[in-house]
């Protein structure tokens, strides 16, 4: 219950923040461009074209040189709540989150194509991780207010607390359980709450007709979803295209994001909807037909924008900008098949949606959260399922041909092999015998306690450990040695009476993963290491805090080894946290 409490204070937090970071953007957007408040760039407003051009290249030259700054204070790279659920047990630094949400908003403000929903994850998922560190709760419950603040901030940028809480489940944490449901669905209505409060209630993608779907319409949603798939992979191998050369050129870091700038804003000179996120190109789309030599060009001109806004060094994800690009893809489609097929009266809308959800599922890695998000932005169940078709045949497609989604791409191509939040798959050549310690007290299950409180004083060893016969058979506390509510005599009550069974072990030659599983699994901060399941010899024992300080070490040794390599995500590249 506390957790829960716990998740729904932190939820407003994060709420607030969405709302701060949305209405600073919105700021620059007005400042710099001159849109009304309240509009979005990629709007089709009609701009001089010295400001198209000259605001992104300017921008990126700030964007470059505060990242410098930074980087030259803080030289790590910046854990995002994937990896800090992944690798760090849930720990995520605040000054890095903020830092990154600043960084993201000068990208998006200066008119990058990129999403900001990286920015609104980070700072949710850094502030959670921060409050439940300072706090010492356990990396299980940590690793759910990572989830929670992930939850709370999509939630709150989409006005959609389902899709807050699924994109936790399936990115952040990694899994759906009875002990995580309450924590995150209860983050994600209270960051929700808190955007309705202050900026009204929004649905994000609101449509306003029902949509029209046949069986043929089903039907045509498979190849969508595929051909949605080969966009999505286009879209991530373009952006490592794109780092590689500018890598290749020697280009200084600070000085990338405003060359960059410069090629985004001479393509929007042609497609001014290309720049920033497409929140306001994504509305347009399901509300209006355009021509399809219109749409295959904006297809093609977003690619090239969003795959260099973040190629060069902006920051943000790809999250909003996978929304755009699959809506112009879906109503391309549309008009592909009024073209071949004009029997076939096909609803634009529909079309539309599931060509945003399959783009979004292939590019981001969330299946279920793109479903939701289509519900509760349109309140249409047969869009809904349209979509759910389009997305699986999207999200197969992706995993057989590909194998990643945005964020798992980067640490693919950084040398860790997570496939996602649950993953610490590379670390596993650590052995428990290299770590444990062997200065485990054992007692006989005999010995009453007032001799063990004459052998062991009050804070002298962590944990005892109980023997028969020479063989483990149960731990105690030390701590219950010295219990006011103990049952009996000190020199009557025993080892034996006091002992809790054991319940998991670990072998020597275990790795370091499998240890943090059954510290998990087991609730237990201490566990003993045994020589085998048959004789259950005592060979030492491996504490959770140990367990993770080893984690720690191994996981920056081998960063540290990759130094000097060509690192083709580097800090350039932030996943939809």
């Amino acid at each position: 219950m506390a957790l829960i409490l716990l998740a729904g204070a932190l939820g407003l937090g994060a709420g607030l923040g969405v709302v701060i970071l949305r209405q600073s953007v919105t700021a620059l957007h007005s400042l710099l461009f001159g849109i009304p408040w309240g509009g979005h760039l990629s709007d089709g407003f009609s701009l001089d074209w010295w400001t198209v051009v000259l605001v992104p290249s300017l921008g990126g030259l700030v964007v470059g040189g505060a990242a410098w700054y930074i980087k030259r204070r803080r030289p790590r790279e910046t854990i995002d709540a994937i990896e800090a659920n992944a690798l760090y047990g849930g720990r995520m630094s605040l000054t890095d989150s903020v830092n990154l949400a600043i960084l993201t908003v000068l990208s998006g403000g200066c008119g990058a194509s990129v999403g900001l929903e990286a920015a609104y994850t980070q700072i949710g998922a850094g502030f959670c991780s921060n409050i439940g560190h300072r706090l010492r709760l356990r990396r299980d419950d940590l690793r759910t207010l990572v989830g929670c603040g992930a939850a709370a901030a999509i939630a709150a940028a989409f006005d959609a607390p389902l899709t807050g809480a699924f994109y936790a489940y399936e990115l952040i944490i990694g899994n759906y359980s009875i002990a995580n449901l309450a924590p995150v669905l209860m983050a994600a209505l209270a960051g929700t709450f808190t955007a309705r409060e202050l900026l009204g209630e929004d649905l994000a993608f609101a449509t306003s007709r029902a949509v029209h779907v046949t069986t043929t319409d089903y039907l045509m949603f498979v190849p969508v979803g595929l051909a949605a798939a080969a966009l999505g992979m286009a879209v991530m191998q373009g952006v490592t295209a794109t780092e590689q050369w500018m890598r290749r050129q020697a280009i200084p870091p600070w000085v990338r994001p405003p060359i960059g700038g410069l090629v985004v804003g001479i393509i929007a000179l042609i497609y001014p909807r290309v720049l920033g996120s497409g929140h306001g190109g994504i509305v347009a789309n399901l509300h209006f037909t355009f021509a399809l030599p219109y749409l295959s060009g904006l297809v093609a001109a977003k690619i090239a924008a969003s795959a260099i806004s973040i190629g060069v060094g902006f920051r943000g994800g790809l999250f909003s900008s996978s929304l755009f690009l699959g809506t112009l893809f879906g109503g391309a489609v549309v008009m592909a098949l009024n073209s071949v097929a004009p029997s076939m009266d096909p609803d634009p809308l529909v079309y539309t949606l599931v060509g945003m959800g399959a783009v979004g599922a292939a590019i981001v890695g969330a299946p279920i959260t793109m479903i939701l998000l289509v519900l509760e932005s349109t309140r249409d169940f047969a869009a809904t399922v349209g979509v759910t078709v389009g997305v699986i045949a999207a999200n197969v497609a992706v995993r057989r041909w590909f194998g990643y989604s945005f964020a798992t791409w980067r640490f693919h191509l950084r040398g860790l092999k997570i496939q996602g939040a649950e993953d610490i798959g590379w670390i596993d050549s650590l052995t428990i015998g290299r770590i444990m310690r062997r200065d485990g007290k054992t007692v006989p299950t005999e010995m009453s306690v007032a001799a063990m409180r004459k052998a062991f004083p009050l804070g002298g060893v962590p944990q005892l450990f109980a023997t028969e016969g020479g063989r483990l058979v149960g731990t105690i506390d030390p701590a219950d040695l010295w219990s006011p509510d103990l049952g009996g005599i000190p020199e009557e009550v025993s080892a034996g009476d006091l002992m809790v069974p054991i319940a998991a072990w670990l072998l020597a030659t275990d790795n370091l993963q499998s240890s943090l599983k059954k510290f998990s699994e087991h609730k237990l901060e201490i566990l003993p290491v045994i020589d085998g399941p048959d004789n259950l010899q005592l060979l030492g024992y491996l504490t959770e805090a140990e367990a993770l300080k080893s984690y720690s070490q191994e996981l920056e040794r081998h960063r540290s080894d990759m130094i000097g390599e060509a690192r083709l995500f580097s800090t350039a590249i932030t996943p939809e946290s």
